[in-house]
């Protein structure tokens, strides 16, 4: 055999090595445990979200997946650890509307949530409660708005965090009611819950994900949905609309993503274990009795309603006037 020939057969062998080798690379993935970044405390909606799709992706993916709970910044912590992670397929991000679609117009960031995040797809879409004490004197919601409207910048309200859904739900709350009424923002929806309960804060347009465990204890009372159409958990309450307030409705959705330089191998595979997980009964019901609609938007159209809603916000930010200060 000549020098030359050998030579030849060794580069060959390199080159059907190479595909073999990054197909076995592609197929071991994941081989170490993943993380789930998560923007809120631990118990908030984002949280609870979190721990559905840990379980059961864990459970396909053959590892087990970590939460961080990361909150504060209106979320965008969490996102912004997640887009400078590395990419490769082992830090994934549950998020809502705040971090992805609001934040961007309220404070600099140092990350493009539309760029540089890619989503495995949207988990839910979930409407905003009206919720206050049970023991709030205020029994319907006639009742509370007459003393929001009666008391200017005297009744207070909690969000998780200032640019968070739900101080967005509250601008748009007083807009439509022509009422005024003191933000306190919170490092996420438990630590409002807590104070709404000791009497420290009056009211709260929370995520039903996050409100409906305490709704059903009885410790809140809820007055009134901000959807199109009442919650199949809540079918007692009344939309705001159908209480004469227009131009208030708000929805929070969920949504997991992972760093937009994932390489395709493993996206797929995220991608794949995502719509499993999605698509189990078991998640199903327990998404719905957060009192909200499981996704059946594919990746595609989640983007363009992730893109109709970073336009929405804007225009609505820019016209409330809303400042982090």
């Amino acid at each position: 055999m000549t020098h030359a020939f050998a030579r030849a057969l060794a580069l060959l062998a390199f080159a059907a090595a190479v595909p073999l080798a990054a197909h076995a690379q592609a197929a071991a993935f994941p081989n170490k445990p993943l993380r789930i970044n998560v923007g809120a405390s631990a118990g908030g909606g984002t949280d609870v979200v979190a721990r559905i799709f840990a379980e059961k992706m864990g459970q396909g993916l053959g590892q087990s997946i970590i939460v961080d709970n990361r909150p504060g910044a209106a979320n965008t912590i969490a996102a912004d650890l997640t887009s400078k992670a590395p990419a490769d397929g082992y830090t994934l991000l549950m998020a809502t509307n705040s971090p992805q679609v609001i934040a961007p117009h309220l404070m600099k960031l140092g990350f493009d949530p539309l760029k540089q995040l890619t989503p495995l797809g949207m988990v839910v879409m979930v409407p905003h409660v009206l919720i206050v004490n049970a023991q709030n004197p205020a029994k319907d919601f006639r009742a509370l708005l007459a003393e929001i409207k009666a008391k200017p910048d005297k009744l207070s309200y909690a969000s998780s965090g200032i640019g968070s859904v739900q101080h967005i739900a509250g601008e748009l709350f007083m807009a439509a009611s022509d009422t005024r009424m003191v933000h306190v923002p919170y490092k996420g929806s438990s630590q409002a819950h807590s104070d709404i309960l000791a009497g420290q804060v009056d009211l709260m347009l929370d995520t039903t994900s996050s409100a409906m465990a305490l709704i059903k204890a009885g410790k809140f009372r809820a007055l009134a949905v901000t959807t199109p159409q009442r919650s199949s958990e809540l079918p007692d309450v009344p939309t705001l609309a159908e209480l004469g307030l227009k131009n208030a409705e708000m929805s929070t959705w969920y949504a997991m993503y992972t760093p937009s330089e994932t390489p395709a191998p493993a996206l797929d595979r995220l991608v794949s274990e995502f719509n499993k997980s999605l698509q189990l009964p078991e998640v199903q019901t327990r998404l719905r009795a957060l009192g909200g609609t499981p996704s059946t938007l594919t990746r595609e159209q989640f983007v363009q309603l992730q893109a109709a809603d970073y336009q929405r916000f804007g225009a609505l930010i820019k016209q409330r006037n809303i400042k982090l200060d």
